[in-house]
């Protein structure tokens, strides 16, 4: 591809995965990646939402179809992407981003306090689901020589500056460890793997949100809008050279 001729970040022919794309950064995601020409696999746990973004980008002109299912179950997401991929065919572009428990989830709670039960929900999803996802979309990729995997994880996995949430920040970083050693195993078939560690990002608008916003160097929260920009460009051909990356996120936001 001569991309000084063609147009940049053009994701035509490609079918994309987005799961907990439902709502919020995912819904984002899914939309961005269908304006840019991928037909999308709209996943979510709540079939109502994975259908009202795939009817979203229907109605923009663009190609999906949604495709309920839990990640954290492996035979339900081996049978869900099935299922979908046979009706958009196989999937390209994975997007890992159904996610659960960070700060406005299951709340803060010293590591003593942890159960193994909270410990076993968060890594259920946020590490698990992951596994189970890319698992079950790598041997196509491999077979055709071409993918694109991407994780969606958090600032939580890499600083301490939030305390009280070592369960879903270890669950996360296990999501950045992965795609490297994907990155390594799968790299001669030319799929590459990268992550997203987010910051302040949220369609919301308080008091709380605008004063930690203040902090940074950008001044201000992130939106969905700039995420899905950054997965768009992660899952095009003209990103073939980047892979085994975690790319923060966050606006200028730096701490340990």
């Amino acid at each position: 591809m001569d991309m000084f001729n063609e147009p940049l970040f053009d994701l035509s022919g490609t079918v994309s995965l987005v799961t907990g794309a439902g709502q919020h950064g995912g819904r984002g995601i899914a939309r961005l990646l269908g304006r840019q020409g991928s037909a999308v696999i709209v996943n979510d746990i709540v079939p109502a939402l994975a259908e009202s973004v795939a009817e979203e980008i229907r109605q923009a002109g663009g190609s999906a179809t949604a495709q309920p299912f839990d990640v954290t179950d492996p035979a339900a997401v081996a049978d869900g992407v099935a299922a979908a991929a046979g009706r958009l065919g196989p999937v390209d572009i994975l997007v890992n981003n159904a996610g659960n428990g960070g700060a406005g989830g299951m709340g803060r709670k010293p590591f003593l306090e942890l159960s193994d039960d909270a410990w076993a929900r968060i890594a259920a999803v946020n590490l698990n689901g992951v596994v189970h996802c890319t698992r079950t979309v790598l041997p196509a990729m491999r077979d055709r020589s071409w993918g694109r995997i991407i994780t969606i994880s958090s600032g939580m996995a890499v600083h301490s500056q939030t305390t009280g949430y070592s369960h879903y920040g270890a669950a996360k970083a296990g999501g950045l460890s992965l795609m490297r050693h994907i990155a390594a195993e799968f790299g001669p078939h030319n799929i590459t793997a990268n992550a997203v560690v987010l910051g302040l990002i949220s369609e919301e608008d308080n008091d709380m949100f605008r004063a930690l916003a203040a902090r940074l160097p950008v001044r201000r929260r992130g939106l969905p809008e700039d995420l899905a920009a950054l997965c768009v460009f992660l899952a095009s051909r003209e990103a073939g050279w980047l892979t085994a990356q975690s790319i923060h996120l966050n606006g200028g936001q730096y701490g340990t």
